[in-house]
């Protein structure tokens, strides 16, 4: 039932031309690279942010951002985020203005989100699928590979890699 649920998710995905960004931060590297590393969470914020203001300038448009609503996390984003759009940049050495993002970050639990749920179920198939660290080694993890590899090579489809593997 899940692999056909993955599947409907994929072509609900692929039909309405969804575009996707993600973000992958290698924590290890990124805590020995650095003497005083960003916390993982605002390192993850700024930069999908900077890729959602990047997909925005290409389509020369605004937008706003939805999240799922993580208790510990809600305040700090909320902050975080009013602050970059204050100094009109993300603190990276290489920042970038956020002003293609309008308002601020809304929250709301996944299961109030058709978008939110689509969003946690390419999360769930990026974290299972994107290491390759080994083969599937039964049918149903092939066919959700399977469905992945669908999703990444009919859509928008683009990913960053902070730190090295």
């Amino acid at each position: 039932d899940r692999v056909s649920l993955f599947n409907d998710i994929a072509t609900c995905i692929i039909n309405n031309n969804v575009s996707i960004r993600f973000v992958e931060i290698d924590v290890n590297w990124h805590r020995k690279k650095y003497t005083y590393p960003e916390p993982e969470y605002k390192l993850g914020l700024q930069l999908i942010l900077e890729r959602f203001c990047d997909f925005l300038d290409n389509k020369n448009d605004l937008g706003l951002v939805f999240c799922d609503y993580e208790k510990d996390q809600v305040t700090n984003a909320i902050l975080d985020f009013s602050q970059f759009k204050q100094k009109m940049t993300t603190p990276m050495v290489y920042g970038r203005p956020l002003g293609r993002i309008i308002d601020t970050i809304y929250f709301t639990q996944s299961h109030h989100s058709r978008f939110l749920q689509a969003a946690d179920v390419m999360c769930f198939l990026a974290q299972r699928f994107e290491r390759k660290e080994k083969a599937p080694q039964k049918w149903h993890e092939q066919k959700c590979l399977d469905i992945w590899e669908l999703i990444k090579n009919n859509t928008d489809f683009e990913k960053q890699v902070w730190g090295t593997k």
